[in-house]
């Protein structure tokens, strides 16, 4: 159905191609899951198959890719349109149409679809994504991951032969992802669609996939095969593999499911074993300690303590090291510079906050107290409010009613240079806070807008994601890769209160891991984090608290390992493989497991010692 042949394609004045000589087969009726580093040119490929390079993006394709027989260099975007459907990393960019409805109509209308058939396509993909109550709502008003479900929709309803899809379940709830990729599998299974994705999250989709296609770095060929042999050497792998390699299982299991069937001989090794408890946070208990979450746990509605379950605080840090967090550490003098000493016992809270949009209650009587050196993970299913939330705490969301105070102050009230001392926010779409033509432009902005050392927002930047060139255009990054930039821009400001909306969308398991230890140093310095994120791997990894939102109220707040272990949608993978013990991620696993690999070789040391006198 899709065939590459000796394709390679360069952009601009780039000194090397993102594709060089490839050769692939994808075959028809199958979903094939394409794998790989950020900035590896996964991206790349996939428009490669609609179209949109050359055609679109610009650059230089040599060799022929076609799609069901039909040539890409000679037909263009709209004349594939009929074969392929394409949802991009952006749904902004997808949409044409102001309405959900409208949205999910527009292709087939374009297509000449009799009005008959559009209707029961519509009310079909409605059904099916759970659109039905938003099909009015204007697309402008939802959430980022109500925004992908609209977006994949759109392209569902003209039935197209093939399906090219850019991370797809980046910005949806767990559940919400089940159900797209579910979808998605009836697709190919019934009716012989062909589905080719990138996806980093591969905890969700690698056992979905018929094939996996890896590419594991530029001018590398493609390692092609079924999921299982592709993960034995993929450097890019989920949580469940780490777990597989960890406890030297074969075959590597691929879901939840099938590593829990190999765990027998690993819950032995770990009998008895705890994750470590992590350094305690001095600051506030959290609200609502008796939530309904706690409660079937027979909680006892106690405060819960710190020194227990934090999700991944025990685990060896990776990430920049201390040089660099030393060179971000602002000048004597900076407005910043004391920016962490507590002047107040909380870095931010809320009380009875509310917050109604389009007659639409986003926020419901929202009480949460965010301490010093605290980590904090909003999850919840899409349009749940967490991004309003961080809205709010940023100044951004009048509240209809309640109290926002950050740092001592109203954020909505404080005028914005001043509020930057105290709070920055990582938006869901990065490029909103980049402005500059190149990386080195934005890095050198950034470090005097902060007045830190010239070369800390790079040397943030190379932490995240070492391979990004200076003279680049931000926009000619790859998601991922723009994402570490603008991360590395609000986190150079360094202020008290750091809010990030779905920080690792675009990011590979590598680059998350390095974004961890970032985070977890300015955590250990005092800087406040609250997170929105549907990564539920990320909140176990680093996250002191979860606070879940339902409706636009909080419907449990406590401590990582209560909340997620309670939780089947926000269980991390390692959680739910060995439930009911308390462990959240592979990191916790293997430290374990090497505590006791010590003790089993220091007890045969003094068992040889003690025997040696006697022979």
């Amino acid at each position: 159905m899709i065939r590459f042949e000796d394709v390679s394609v360069t952009y601009g004045d780039a000194g090397a191609p993102t594709l060089e000589h490839l050769d692939l087969t994808v075959p028809e009726g199958e979903l094939v899951l394409l794998v790989g580093p950020s900035g590896v040119g996964k991206s790349t490929l996939l428009n490669a198959v609609s179209g949109l390079v050359p055609h679109f993006t610009g650059g230089t394709l040599r060799g022929r890719v076609t799609v069901d027989g039909r040539d890409t260099r000679t037909h263009k975007p709209r004349e594939l349109a009929d074969v392929v459907g394409t949802v991009g990393q952006d749904p902004l960019a997808h949409f044409v149409t102001d309405t959900v409805e409208d949205e999910l109509a527009y292709g087939m209308e374009s297509l000449g679809l009799a009005p008959a058939v559009m209707r029961r396509r519509v009310e079909e993909t409605l059904d099916l994504l759970g659109l039905a109550e938003l099909r009015d709502r204007p697309i402008a008003t939802l959430s980022g991951g109500q925004q992908q479900r609209v977006a994949i929709g759109s392209v569902l309803t003209t039935h197209p032969k093939v399906l090219v899809l850019d991370e797809p379940t980046s910005a949806l709830d767990p559940a919400a992802a089940e159900e797209v990729l579910a979808v998605l599998q009836r697709l190919v299974h019934d009716l012989g669609a062909t589905v080719l994705m990138a996806e980093h999250r591969l905890e969700r989709v690698v056992q979905y996939a018929d094939r996996v296609v890896l590419l594991p770095g530029r001018g590398l060929p493609p390692v092609v095969g079924d999921p299982s042999s592709v993960m034995t050497v993929s450097p890019v792998h989920p949580p469940v593999v780490a777990l597989g390699r960890v406890a030297g299982w074969s075959p590597l299991p691929l879901s939840v499911r099938d590593a829990r069937r190999a765990s027998g001989g690993l819950r032995s090794r770990l009998a008895g074993a705890f994750p470590h408890p992590a350094p305690s946070r001095t600051g506030a208990p959290p609200q609502n300690p008796a939530s309904s979450a706690f409660e079937a746990r027979g909680s006892g509605g106690g405060a819960p303590g710190y020194g227990k379950g934090r999700g991944g605080e025990s685990a060896p840090r990776s990430g920049p090291r201390p040089r660099l967090l030393a060179r971000l550490r602002r000048t004597p003098g900076a407005h910043g510079a004391d920016a962490v000493a507590p002047a107040t016992p909380h870095t931010a809270t809320t009380h009875a906050l509310a917050v109604r949009r389009a007659r639409v209650d986003a926020l419901r009587r929202v009480d949460l107290t965010v301490g010093h050196g605290e980590t904090i993970a909003l999850m919840g299913r899409n349009g749940a409010g967490k991004s309003t939330l961080l809205g709010a705490l940023v100044g951004m969301v009048e509240p209809t009613s309640g109290t926002v105070t950050v740092g001592g102050r109203t954020p909505h009230r404080t005028h914005p240079r001043e509020l930057i001392r105290h709070v920055g926010l990582v938006p869901q779409e990065p490029r909103d806070l980049l402005y500059a033509d190149t990386v080195a432009a934005e890095c050198a902005a950034a470090d005097a807008d902060a007045r830190v050392a010239r070369g800390s927002c790079r040397a943030l930047v190379s932490a995240l994601l070492p391979d990004v060139p200076d003279d680049v255009h931000p926009r000619d990054l790859s998601e991922g890769q723009r994402l570490a930039l603008a991360l590395a821009v609000v986190l150079t400001a360094r202020p008290p209160l750091i809010l990030l909306d779905e920080p690792t969308r675009g990011l590979d398991y590598a680059a998350k891991a390095r974004l961890v230890g970032v985070l977890r140093g300015l955590a250990a310095e005092g800087h406040s984090i609250v997170l929105a994120t549907h990564d539920v791997e990320l909140a176990a990894e680093l996250a002191h608290r979860v606070v879940i939102l339902a409706g636009g109220e909080v419907v449990a707040d406590g401590p990582t390992a209560e909340v997620v272990v309670s939780s089947p949608a926000f269980a991390p993978q390692v959680a739910k493989v060995l439930a009911p013990e308390p462990w959240l991620t592979v990191s916790q696993v293997e430290a374990a497991l090497s505590e006791a690999d010590q003790d089993t070789e220091d007890h045969q040391d003094t068992h040889r010692n003690t025997e040696e006198p006697g022979a």
